[in-house]
């Protein structure tokens, strides 16, 4: 393993998003002492267990650790301190040069190890987010405990007001919009983002003719979808104004004419593609919508009952749309921030060349196998 120093780690264990992070270090110390944990690991390796593993926007000296070019990589990351992140960590990068070297020494895990076909569909994702994650791994037969499936404090944090006001006309429904006491829709919301219904909801569970365990991963199939709409609804503008962007910067210095032609093309699909891509996201997200609004407004829980059931088939296209609209944005805000430096012509068709293969190289091949970009 590279024994490069990771500097920030307590700023990261606390405010990465939850399509950035995958934070085993905070799995691992509020649910350790749980059999769940215990007997559902999401890697055998105890050291990996507690790792944090993130998706990295690679710096320019680190492009040469891959064979090929991307922009983005899966980072590993062992804190010296568990218990003083400020003293930073080693890292090493999923699928690098040398990885089977680095996870054999260093794991002692050969190629064929759980762990490594762990890594590597993780690596394979746009995005860390849980509901993705969850359903990927499990089609590969790999299901972890609940507890590895959770948002992040900070996303969390952000949500909480996005969420009340999605589920008021539920509670409105229930008991009126007078009657409403103070706090109920607050805590119906914070029950349904921790994912811990408790017994209060028993009637919701009822209502809705579920068992105990399908009301379970209802509960978690409705956060899921609470979150990739929060997800959509805060890109909105910024999807828009990327791709208007995208199609109109010009790079530094001269272009060819046959680049120029191409880097023309290029530039209107791919702006297509990203409205497309955010277009067929909302479709998707609007059949939770009619669901929900057939049992909050018209108090028909058959739709949503039905809707809770198939939810996880959609989680897997929806995270695959949204990660990487997230990854176009957050990197297309990274490199052209105030102050950095003008990008050539070469540099902006590899970054339009990978924005294109984010939006078309994840998902179904015909025979079914996971296709990575």
């Amino acid at each position: 393993m590279t024994d490069r120093t990771i500097r920030n780690l307590d700023n990261l264990h606390r405010s990465a998003s939850t399509a950035r992070l995958l934070n085993l270090l905070r799995v691992a110390s509020d649910h350790g002492h749980t059999r769940a944990w215990a007997e559902g690991p999401l890697f055998e390796t105890a050291i990996l267990n507690r790792a944090m593993i993130v998706k990295h926007r690679l710096r320019r000296d680190e492009l040469d650790c891959f064979v090929g070019r991307r922009h983005v990589a899966t980072k590993i990351i062992l804190p010296i301190d568990t218990a003083d992140l400020r003293a930073g960590g080693r890292f090493t990068f999923v699928n690098q040069l040398g990885f089977e070297r680095i996870m054999k020494e260093g794991f002692g895990l050969t190629p064929d190890h759980p762990d490594v076909e762990t890594l590597t569909i993780i690596d394979q994702l746009p995005s860390l987010d849980p509901f993705l994650l969850r359903e990927r791994l499990r089609r590969s037969g790999i299901e972890p405990a609940p507890c590895y499936f959770a948002i992040s404090e900070s996303d969390l944090a952000q949500m909480s007001s996005f969420v009340e006001q999605e589920i008021h006309p539920l509670v409105s429904l229930s008991v009126g919009d007078i009657a409403i006491m103070p706090g109920s829709v607050q805590t119906l919301a914070a029950k349904i983002l921790s994912g811990e219904p408790g017994e209060n909801m028993e009637a919701l569970r009822v209502t809705l003719r579920l068992s105990a365990d399908d009301y379970q991963e209802g509960i978690f199939c409705w956060k899921g979808f609470l979150y990739y709409k929060w997800v959509l609804t805060s890109l909105a503008t910024e999807i828009r104004d990327v791709s208007e962007e995208v199609a109109n910067l010009r790079p530094r210095g001269r272009i060819e004419p046959g680049l120029m032609d191409y880097l023309a093309r290029t530039r209107v699909q791919l702006r297509s593609r990203i409205l497309r891509t955010t277009e067929e996201a909302r479709l998707t997200i609007q059949v939770y919508d009619t669901a929900f609004a057939g049992l909050s407004v018209e108090g028909q829980s058959g739709a949503f009952r039905d809707f809770l059931i198939q939810a996880p088939s959609m989680f897997s296209r929806l995270g695959e749309q949204l990660g990487a609209l997230q990854h176009i944005v957050s990197f297309w805000r990274y490199r052209f921030a105030p102050g950095r430096a003008p990008v050539g012509v070469g540099e902006l068709i590899d970054i339009l060349m990978d924005f294109e293969a984010g939006l078309l190289g994840y998902g179904e091949s015909d025979s079914g196998h996971y296709v990575a970009a």
